[in-house]
């Protein structure tokens, strides 16, 4: 007997609309102090205004949109002292995180993921599509550290902060001896993770995020703000 596939359920209207405003926010293609009028959203998002508002509420949640003092919603500005509060949450949360990934008892998705950072110098020569497949290898790393955790409030905190960070990333994505030394800060957080130990793993991921924060500073400068 026959039986049909259930389709999936149709994306709502006001998930379409958060999905294509965060997309566009994190890509930078609505910068920081972009003005989001809801007529405007809304008739270009091709949405009504009920979904759009949901739609923003859950960006302002995200951190992502704050209300003006006029009228509508702006794209937040990322400041230099914003960028100093996520990496001291980003400390916090991913030193715990690759402690507990070390101490986990499979380990074997790091070492499957070792032999592909091995590579990464090679894409980062391979021009904008070699950079986008290294930052997916850090997406794959990410998630095997979240499945490692196995701790779904860890890995909520974590998922938030990583909003915020690819936003960041943008400052650091032409810097190709940056991106080339952070490979390799990797490949010792996740041999630490492999040899299993949790304060190896702690402390090398401790050193790329301060690598990481004053790469950064050192774009934005003192009085900049990243978009």
């Amino acid at each position: 007997m026959y039986t049909e596939t259930p389709r999936p359920a149709p994306e709502r209207a006001s998930d379409r609309a958060y999905r294509v405003l965060r997309d566009e926010i994190l890509d930078g293609i609505l910068p920081a102090g972009t003005v989001l009028l809801e007529v405007e959203q809304a008739a270009r998002l091709g949405v009504s205004r009920t979904p759009l508002r949901s739609a923003v509420a859950r960006l302002v949640a995200d951190g992502l949109v704050a209300g003006r003092s006029g009228r509508g919603f702006s794209v937040t500005e990322m400041s230099v002292e914003s960028v100093n509060d996520l990496y001291e949450l980003r400390e916090a949360l991913e030193e715990r995180a690759a402690a507990l990934a070390a101490r986990g008892a499979d380990r074997s998705a790091f070492g499957m993921l070792r032999e592909r950072f091995v590579q990464a110098p090679a894409l980062l020569e391979a021009g904008e599509d070699g950079i986008h497949r290294y930052y997916a290898l850090i997406d794959e790393f990410d998630a095997a550290i979240d499945a490692a955790v196995d701790n779904p409030f860890l890995v909520g905190a974590l998922d938030t902060v990583r909003t915020h960070l690819a936003r960041i990333r943008r400052v650091a994505r032409g810097n190709k001896a940056r991106l080339r030394q952070a490979a390799a800060e990797h490949l010792l957080i996740l041999d630490a993770i492999i040899d299993g130990d949790t304060a190896l793993a702690a402390h090398a991921t401790h050193v790329h995020l301060h690598l990481s924060l004053v790469s950064v500073l050192a774009v934005l400068g003192p009085t900049q703000t990243t978009p």
